[in-house]
């Protein structure tokens, strides 16, 4: 009984930790790129970033990107499609390592996209815990 119930309080506890990162990191990545959505300015400005990393189709890649960012956040946040929005999460980031490292970044400049890779990376393998719409949807065989 003692371990059943230690049981239910790591699980708990690992639903507030999926909880907590779903939140942040999906308002983060709302907040980022708000600015890249509601200023032509900002997005040329993101563009021009990546004709510098040398990445091909920069007037689509930027627009591509930042949308992308969004739909994951908003995913995020409530938790919805939560493995796709992390495997998404996953190949946006990944493909931001290879511009930035291609163009000689440092390893501390690669911390933050790795970070997301590989959190995204664990959303698709975990899912988003119990305390998300997710949790909420039947289960499909």
């Amino acid at each position: 009984m003692k371990n059943r119930v230690q049981l239910e309080g790591l699980k708990r506890g690992e639903d507030a930790a999926f909880l907590l990162l779903r939140l942040y990191l999906g308002g983060f990545l709302i907040w980022g790129v708000w600015d890249n959505i509601t200023s032509t300015a900002r997005m040329a400005e993101f563009q021009g970033f990546l004709t510098s990393l040398n990445c091909p189709l920069p007037e689509l890649a930027a627009p591509v990107s930042v949308w992308a960012q969004l739909l994951i956040g908003v995913l995020l946040v409530p938790g919805f499609l939560t493995r796709w929005a992390g495997l998404l999460l996953a190949a946006n980031f990944l493909v931001a390592v290879l511009l930035m490292g291609g163009a000689g970044a440092s390893a501390r400049d690669l911390f933050g996209p790795v970070m997301c890779v590989l959190t995204g990376l664990v959303l698709a393998a975990h899912g988003a815990g119990q305390w998300s719409a997710d949790a909420r949807l039947p289960h499909r065989r």
